[in-house]
């Protein structure tokens, strides 16, 4: 019994298990038993909770590139501690499969043999959708990897630091605040909104320099749309680098001012942790 529904649907038997099936349904259960090869094929496309697309557009959302490589190694930690713990749930559900097989063998009982063979099949199609779920894991991780080597190229470096985390937070934050603080102030006539004002003022930039810089632009944008022209993104991108290069000093001062090291040298970990052989 255990043979004949291994590798299905459970669509041929559900004939079996239904106590009255009308010829209908018989021919709607032969349509989807044709079918279903095809439609399991295409479905693992999507045995992935996002797409790459998305992987990139909409989760990582780090506007500067070692926050995106942050992100991206805790997709990776993420999805490998998962696959992990899918890997030993497997390994014990195999286990427990080979129990009941065991059992089974010297059951004579047959109701508790019938049972037996249900419980085999329940765990055999548990363990099947659990490889689906682990291949799609699989993509995805292979996916994060690659999008690391490419951060990687894109910096122009070949691993990255802690030191050098640590000295690229500025502008990340910078540039994140003013790009809320800009789309805030989008539906409100110009004004950021409290939430950012707050931010920008934890970061030690004085909230009317940065009001002023959000009025000036979205005029800049506005006048462009006059001339009949349309802003661009890339437009935004270069603004926001350039606020994050105006107050690069303020977050120090701040904190300066409060009593605080922004930088401790002595508590990172500054030494590449790659060793290359020498060429």
């Amino acid at each position: 019994m255990v043979d004949s529904m291994k590798n299905s649907l459970t669509v041929k038997n559900l004939e079996n298990t239904l106590t009255d099936v009308k010829p209908e349904y018989r021919t709607m259960l032969k349509n989807i038993e044709d079918k279903m090869p095809a439609v399991q094929q295409a479905s693992s496309n999507f045995y992935k909770s996002h797409s790459q697309f998305m992987n990139v557009m909409l989760d990582v959302t780090a506007i500067t590139p070692i926050r995106s490589i942050k992100h991206s190694l805790a997709e990776i930690e993420k999805t490998k501690s998962a696959l992990q713990e899918a890997q030993i749930n497997m390994e014990k559900q195999k286990i427990k499969i080979k129990k009941k097989q065991r059992k089974l063998l010297k059951c004579k009982d047959d109701l508790d043999r019938e049972m037996l063979q249900v419980k085999i099949f329940e765990a055999q199609t548990g363990l099947a959708n659990s490889q689906n779920n682990v291949q799609a894991a699989i993509r995805k991780m292979n996916f994060f990897v690659n999008q690391y080597e490419s951060l990687l190229e894109h910096l122009g470096v070949t691993e990255i630091t802690e030191e050098m985390y640590e000295k690229e937070e500025y502008k990340y934050h910078i540039m994140t605040c003013m790009k809320q603080a800009l789309n805030s102030a989008r539906p409100r006539g110009g004004m950021i909104d409290e939430g950012n004002m707050i931010y920008i003022f934890d970061l030690g930039i004085n909230g009317a320099q940065a009001q002023l810089e959000v009025v000036n632009y979205l005029e800049a944008e506005n006048e462009i749309v006059k001339s009949g022209k349309e802003p661009t993104h890339e437009m935004t991108m270069r603004w926001l680098e350039a606020c994050a290069e105006r107050w690069a000093n303020d977050s120090k001062v701040f904190a300066e001012r409060r009593g605080f090291k922004l930088l401790d040298e002595e508590s990172l970990t500054n030494k590449p942790k790659i060793t290359y052989a020498a060429e």
